[in-house]
């Protein structure tokens, strides 16, 4: 009679035990994925600590820490050698422009001069070689600035409806001789924004050279109240695939042969140093770009 007691109080113990041991397992995993969780989502130097004393658990996060250490390592290489290239680029695309200058100068001055025909279209070559060349050092020089200072941005309040109306003005001579009227929807109500003025310039500057490239002809613009902007036309030279592949650093297409391909990874660029979001799309032969300039707290 005493030996089935007996049984039943070791399972008894056995499943006490048991449930113990679940349990700290558990607080140890809830304790280790929390931690992991805010070291993930947040730049913090501290490593994973549990209050649990059971030892797999202990091991485990053990382990975690020493590829934490790992990551950060590699992490803080992969920083350093961002930096790096981007000092680099902007160090070399300036020293590239003062000799760049120069050339594009005496080249002028060559015009000038009494030549054959050979010559002459030698000289051309040379020259639309030179402008691309020069043209990409000076893009990738502020585009190498701009990654630069990423959180160097100064904020004002701007009228979208302004602003666009002036970059629109500023094209107006470049968009006559390449017959482009301009079809422009604008709220009559303003709609402001707190964001770097220079930057959003910038950004409708690059995106009217893009229309002007890759247009047939037409261009519309809108803007919404809940501060979208639009920019549509039709590019019967593109095509899906290459649409997507817009906003890639470099990329161009054969229809833009003096494209840089820097211009729109710029815009994608500012616009997200703006917290705005930028896209493109394609249908029926017609390229749209929208931006999307959320109304935030300053």
């Amino acid at each position: 009679m005493f030996l089935p007691w007996f049984l039943c109080g070791v399972l008894l113990i056995i499943v006490i035990v048991l449930f113990i041991k679940i349990w700290l397992l558990k607080k140890g995993m809830d304790e280790i994925c929390a931690e992991l969780t805010e070291h993930l989502s947040s730049e913090t130097n501290t490593l994973i600590s549990i209050s649990s004393g059971e030892r797999h658990t202990k091991h485990f996060a053990t382990e975690l820490n020493k590829h934490l250490r790992l990551l950060r390592k590699r992490q803080q290489q992969c920083l350093n050698g961002d930096r790096e290239l981007k000092e680099a680029v902007t160090n070399i695309s300036h020293d590239l422009r003062t000799p760049l200058t120069a050339i594009c100068g005496y080249l002028e001055l060559l015009e000038q001069e009494e030549k054959s025909a050979s010559v002459e279209r030698y000289i051309s070559v040379i020259s639309n070689r030179s402008y691309m060349l020069k043209q990409l050092t000076e893009e990738l020089f502020q585009y190498s600035v701009i990654m630069a200072s990423e959180n160097d941005t100064v904020k004002e309040k701007v009228v979208l409806n302004e602003r666009l109306e002036e970059s629109i003005a500023e094209f107006y001579v470049t968009l006559k001789e390449h017959n482009i009227v301009p079809e422009i929807q604008m709220p009559e109500n303003k709609v402001s924004r707190y964001l770097n003025c220079s930057a959003l310039s910038r950004v409708f500057s690059n995106l009217l050279n893009n229309a002007i490239k890759y247009s047939d002809g037409d261009l519309d613009i809108t803007l919404s109240e809940t501060g979208e902007i639009t920019f549509t036309n039709t590019a019967s030279e593109l095509n899906e695939i290459q649409v997507g592949k817009l906003f890639d650093r470099f990329y161009t297409v054969e229809t833009a042969k003096k494209s840089t391909g820097l211009g729109l990874a710029i815009t994608r660029t500012l616009i997200e140093q703006m917290n705005g979001t930028i896209s493109a799309g394609y249908e029926n032969n017609k390229l749209s770009i929208c931006i999307l300039l959320p109304d935030v707290p300053n």
